[in-house]
C-alpha cells in the first residue's frame, strides 16, 4: 500500500464506497417494475434528491482535476465556469423543464421526434449514445482511475474494472432511483471533501483562513478577478454571455444524463425547485473544483515552497500530498473524488439504458415490448456500455488526441441543438424540414464556422469556440425561418402541447397555491441576489 494513505484514510475510502453500494441496493428495492419506474424512478423524485443528484452528476473526476489545474494556470476567472449559473439556469427554468414535464418526456430524442419528426430524434439519440459510450464513459473512467491509481499506488487496470463493477452493482439493478439516491450521498461526499480540502489548504497560508485569501489577492491581483477580457483564452466574460444560448444551456437541457434527473420529478414544482437547489449548491462548487488551484499557485509561485509544476493537471495531487494533514483529510477528499467518478458513470450508464431501450429498441425492434422486456434490454445495454468503457479505458493514453477531438465535437453539437429546439418550442410554424435543416445543416454550418475561425485562414481571426458557436447560430436560425415559411406548416393539433406558452409558468404547480417560502420565484430571486453580490465582490 502506498504510504501516502494512512489506515484512517483507507477506512474512510472503503467505508464511503460501502455506504454508496448499500444505499443504492436498498433504495433500488423500492422501484416499480414498470419501464418508467426503472428509467425515470416512477416520477417520484423529490426536489432535494433532484438538486443534489444534479450537482453530483455535473461534477466528474476529470473536471475536478482539470479545472483545479486550469485555475492554477489562469486564476479566479475560471470560477465563471461554476458560478455563471443565473443566466445558465434561467432558460431551463422558464422554458425547458416546464414543457418537458408537462409532456412526461422520457428522453430528449423522444421529445425531438414528437416535435419535429422521427429522423431528428433518431439522429440525436445515435449521437448521444456514441458520445456516452465511447467518449464520456471511457474518459471519466480513464481519468478517474488513472488519478486514483497514481495517488494510491494501486494497479491502474484493477482500479478500472473494480470501479466499473461497483457502479454496475447498484445502478444496473436499481435503475434511476438507485442512481439518484446514491448521487445524493455522493454529492455530500464530494462537496464536503472538496470544501474541507480547500479550507485546510488555505489555513496553511500566512494569515490562515481569514488572511490567506487576502494574501492571495494582494500577491496577484490580476489573477483574482471574475471578469476577463473578450480575448481571454479560457474564460472570456463576453464569451460566457453568448454561451448561455449555446453550450451552457445545452449541457442542462440537451444532455440526457443531466436532464433525466428533472424528468424523474414527482411534480413540475419539484423539478423546478430541484434546479433552484442545485443553483444554491453551485455557490460551493468553485470551492470544490477551482479554488484549490489558487492556493497551489500561491504556495509555489509566491511562497516558493516547491518548484513550478511541469503539468498544471498535477495541482490536485500536489495539494493532497503537500497541503493536506495526515488525520484523514486525504481519505475524505479521495472519497469525494471517487464519488465524482461513480456518480457520473452511473448517470451515464443509466442514460445509455434509457436511450437504447426507449429510442431504438421499442420503436424499431419491438414496438409491443412489455415493461419487463424494456427494463431487461436497458440493463443489458448498460452492462455492455460499462464493459466497453472498462476494456477501452486502459488504452486511452495510447490514442493521443482523439478523445479531445470528440469532446470538442460535442461542444459543436450544442449550438445547432439549441438554435433548433428554441425555435421549435417558441414558434409553432417550425416544421419537420426546418428541424432536419437545424440539426443536419446546422452541424455543417458549425463545422464551416469552426474552420473559418480556427486561425488557419489568412485574414480571419482565431476565435474562442464560444464565439464560433454563437456566430453559427445566426445563419442556422435564419435558415430555420426561411425553410419553415417556404414549406407546409406542421399540424397545429399535433404540436400545440409541444410549444411553450406563458400558462406553463402560471400553472406550474397545477393551480395549488403554496406559501411564500415554497414559491419558486422567491428562492430564485434570493439566488440571483447572491449571484449579484458575488460578482460585485470578485468582479
Amino acid at each position: 500500500m502506498n504510504q501516502f494513505l494512512s489506515p484512517v484514510d483507507m477506512a474512510i475510502i472503503l467505508g464511503s464506497i460501502a455506504l454508496v453500494i448499500l444505499v443504492g441496493l436498498r433504495v433500488g428495492r423500492r422501484r416499480s417494475n414498470t419501464a418508467r419506474g426503472y428509467f425515470l424512478a416512477g416520477n417520484q423524485m423529490p426536489w432535494y434528491v433532484i438538486g443534489t443528484a444534479f450537482v453530483a452528476t455535473g461534477i466528474s473526476s476529470e473536471q475536478m482535476v482539470g479545472t483545479i489545474g486550469i485555475t492554477y494556470q489562469y486564476g479566479l476567472g475560471i470560477a465563471n465556469w461554476e458560478w455563471f449559473l443565473a443566466p445558465t439556469y434561467l432558460l431551463p427554468l422558464v422554458f425547458f423543464i416546464p414543457i418537458y414535464l408537462k409532456n412526461r418526456v422520457t428522453t430528449v430524442p423522444g421529445f425531438l421526434a414528437a416535435r419535429f419528426g422521427p429522423a431528428v430524434g433518431v439522429l440525436y439519440a445515435g449521437i448521444l449514445l456514441f458520445i456516452y459510450v465511447f467518449v464520456y464513459l471511457v474518459t471519466v473512467l480513464y481519468s478517474g482511475s488513472l488519478a486514483f491509481a497514481q495517488i494510491t499506488g494501486w494497479n491502474f487496470e484493477a482500479v478500472v474494472f473494480l470501479t466499473a463493477l461497483i457502479v454496475g452493482i447498484y445502478s444496473i439493478k436499481g435503475g434511476l432511483i438507485s442512481v439518484m439516491w446514491t448521487d445524493a450521498v455522493q454529492c455530500l461526499l464530494l462537496t464536503g471533501g472538496g470544501v474541507l480540502m480547500f479550507l485546510v489548504a488555505l489555513a496553511k497560508l500566512p494569515g490562515g483562513l481569514l488572511g490567506g485569501w487576502r494574501a492571495m489577492e494582494l500577491a496577484s491581483p490580476e489573477r483574482m478577478h471574475l471578469y476577463q477580457p473578450p480575448d481571454h483564452p479560457m474564460a472570456p466574460f463576453l464569451g460566457m454571455l453568448v454561451a448561455v444560448f449555446g453550450m451552457f444551456t445545452f449541457y442542462q437541457v440537451g444532455n440526457q444524463t443531466m436532464i433525466q434527473r428533472m424528468l424523474a420529478a414527482r411534480s413540475t414544482w419539484d423539478g423546478l425547485m430541484g434546479l433552484v437547489m442545485a443553483s444554491f449548491l453551485g455557490f460551493l462548487r468553485p470551492l470544490v473544483t477551482c479554488f484549490l488551484g489558487l492556493v497551489v499557485y500561491y504556495w509555489i509561485h509566491v511562497l516558493h515552497q516547491a518548484p513550478p509544476l511541469p503539468d498544471k493537471d498535477l495541482a490536485f495531487t500536489f495539494a493532497l500530498e503537500h497541503l493536506a494533514p495526515t488525520w484523514g483529510v486525504r481519505g475524505i477528499v479521495l472519497a469525494g473524488f471517487i464519488a465524482a467518478v461513480m456518480s457520473t458513470m452511473s448517470a451515464l450508464s443509466n442514460s445509455v439504458a434509457t436511450l437504447f431501450a426507449t429510442d431504438f429498441y421499442q420503436p424499431f425492434i419491438n414496438r409491443n415490448a412489455s415493461d419487463r422486456r424494456m427494463v431487461v434490454v436497458g440493463q443489458l445495454a448498460a452492462v455492455l456500455a460499462l464493459a466497453i468503457a472498462a476494456c477501452v479505458a486502459p488504452v486511452v493514453g495510447k490514442l493521443g488526441g482523439i478523445f479531445q477531438f470528440f469532446q470538442t465535437a460535442m461542444t459543436y453539437i450544442a449550438c445547432p441543438f439549441m438554435a433548433t429546439v428554441m425555435m421549435g418550442i417558441l414558434w409553432k410554424r417550425v416544421n419537420y424540414a426546418a428541424g432536419i435543416f437545424g440539426f443536419a445543416g446546422g452541424l455543417i454550418i458549425q463545422i464551416i464556422m469552426a474552420v473559418l475561425f480556427s486561425g488557419a485562414i489568412p485574414g480571419l481571426p482565431r476565435l474562442h469556440f464560444f464565439y464560433i458557436g454563437f456566430l453559427a447560430q445566426i445563419p442556422i436560425v435564419i435558415g430555420i425561418v426561411i425553410i419553415s415559411l417556404l414549406t407546409p406548416p406542421p399540424d397545429p393539433e399535433k404540436i400545440k402541447h409541444l410549444v411553450w406558452s406563458l400558462d406553463l409558468l402560471k400553472n406550474y404547480d397545477a393551480g395549488h397555491p403554496r406559501p411564500w417560502y415554497q414559491q419558486i420565484k422567491f428562492w430564485w430571486a434570493l439566488f440571483v441576489l447572491g449571484q449579484v453580490l458575488i460578482y460585485i465582490r470578485f468582479w
